[in-house]
């Protein structure tokens, strides 16, 4: 569908928050190809997000918030987004309004070995994984086993080679990982499932917030380390595992680092595929390019790369 306009969004934002009197808005940081999103500041000085979706799928992700989101409020030592209000859209499905969430983003490169921020958030993904199971359940978030997700994994690999965008070493050696079956012996945690440096955020040096919950799940908790594991440098990475490691109520397994890996490379797969899916020739282009670029740097054998 044709992406709506940022006026459209604050007109959505006013009619699902009663005294939300618009006066500006505007793009937020990072665009994404399953929500319209915007900005929006009112009459009060408050500041607001509204977001829409595109498609069917992201309709479900908002309605998985919306029963998750409150119980997170309550159970995580950093903020999450709690919705305001809704508004239903003419196309079906509904847009949500919540207070804006303060920080900047992460990145894993601006992690510094020895300073506290990397500890914290080895922490705070511990206490995202230690969330009982049960709690996405009932919000209707999916559940896998490992062996599920494992099949998962091979079922995006199969359709990212079908798109003819992936380089066939990148293939082979993802197949490879996969078939490593001793290391996909994992216990499945919740976990956000999306994480990134505009989801995690900071304020004054701390982890101030997680947004964007549409893709939680019970899943491999490689899933939410990937980002840092491809993004920090070895020093900054390994305090985050160590810290991550002690707040956990359970040891990770010690193939954890390795499907970490794995993950952030089959990360810009999914990014292809959902270009394909919005069919969005520039999005496909930029994922092809990258896997492309990826490709070139792990047969440069690039430290940091899975299976290193």
């Amino acid at each position: 569908m044709t992406a709506r306009s940022a006026l459209t969004l604050a007109a959505l934002a006013s009619a699902a928050v009663a005294g939300l009197d618009p006066v500006t808005v505007g793009a937020p940081a990072v665009d994404g190809m399953d929500f319209d999103v915007a900005l929006v500041s009112d009459t009060r000085d408050r500041r607001w997000v509204v977001r829409a979706p595109r498609r069917t799928a992201a309709a479900m992700m908002i309605d998985i918030e919306a029963r998750l989101l409150p119980t997170l409020a309550a159970r995580l030592p950093v903020a999450v987004p709690q919705p305001a209000g809704w508004c239903e859209l003419p196309e079906g499905g509904r847009c949500v309004v919540y207070p804006f969430v303060p920080g900047t983003p992460l990145f894993p490169a601006d992690l510094v070995p020895g300073e506290p921020l990397a500890a914290e958030l080895g922490r705070v993904l511990a206490a995202v994984h230690d969330l009982p199971p049960e709690l996405l359940d009932e919000a209707g978030a999916p559940t896998y086993t490992a062996e599920e997700y494992r099949q998962r994994r091979l079922s995006d690999v199969d359709r990212a080679a079908a798109t003819g965008h992936v380089p066939a070493a990148l293939l082979a050696r993802w197949e490879k990982a996969l078939e490593q079956v001793g290391q996909w012996r994992f216990a499945a945690t919740p976990v956000h499932g999306d994480l990134a440096a505009e989801h995690v955020l900071v304020e004054h040096g701390r982890v101030s917030g997680i947004i964007d919950w549409g893709e939680a799940r019970v899943a491999d908790p490689a899933d939410d380390l990937a980002w840092v594991a491809l993004g920090a440098d070895e020093g900054a990475l390994d305090a985050v595992l160590e810290s991550y490691a002690m707040a956990r109520s359970e040891q990770p397994d010690r193939h954890l680092l390795d499907r970490a890996r794995l993950a952030g490379e089959l990360a810009f797969a999914r990014w292809l595929l959902g270009g394909v899916a919005a069919d969005d020739s520039e999005v496909v282009d930029q994922a092809s390019a990258a896997l492309a670029d990826l490709a070139d740097r792990l047969a440069a054998d690039v430290p940091g790369s899975a299976g290193d």
